[in-house]
């Protein structure tokens, strides 16, 4: 399961140049290169994922769950 806490101390990684490691880290795999390559969106992407840590690890969360009932069921 993934945390927000683990996800803010991700994001907090944009201070030392590593912009979407948070996104990485909830298997958002395209955004996190494109925040990667652009800075965080020229740091207004990575602003804006400050306020939406919480939703984005949960939707993360729900996905995992989702795939672990599907391989159960399978």
């Amino acid at each position: 399961m993934k945390t927000s806490g683990i996800t803010f101390l991700c994001w907090l990684l944009c201070f030392v140049g590593f912009f979407g490691i948070h996104r990485f880290y909830n298997g958002k795999w395209v955004t996190g290169l494109l925040w990667f390559f652009t800075g965080g969106l020229l740091l207004i992407g990575q602003i804006v994922d400050l306020f939406l840590i919480n939703s984005m690890t949960a939707q993360a969360n729900r996905r995992i769950h989702s795939d672990f009932r599907r391989m159960q069921a399978g």
